[in-house]
């Protein structure tokens, strides 16, 4: 490698590790709500999939539990 071949490969090795200081933008904010509400969506989604698969789907009581009297 010529001595250019070095730094010029230097140069890019640099430039890729270099660190960036991160700055928050309010925008960053709201995408962060975003993923967060999505996730949260989707993982419901899922959990409710698999109990309508499972043939037991989780659905409020309309009367109450019965109690246990005879211990």
């Amino acid at each position: 490698m010529s001595i250019f071949e070095i730094a010029v490969a230097s140069q890019i090795w640099a430039r890729r590790h270099e660190k960036r200081e991160l700055e928050f933008v309010e925008s960053d904010g709201l995408k962060i709500l975003l993923r967060v509400a999505f996730v949260f969506v989707a993982f419901t989604l899922l959990i409710a999939g698999l109990n309508v698969a499972a043939g037991r789907p989780q659905m409020l009581v309309q009367q109450s539990a019965p109690v246990v009297t005879g211990r």
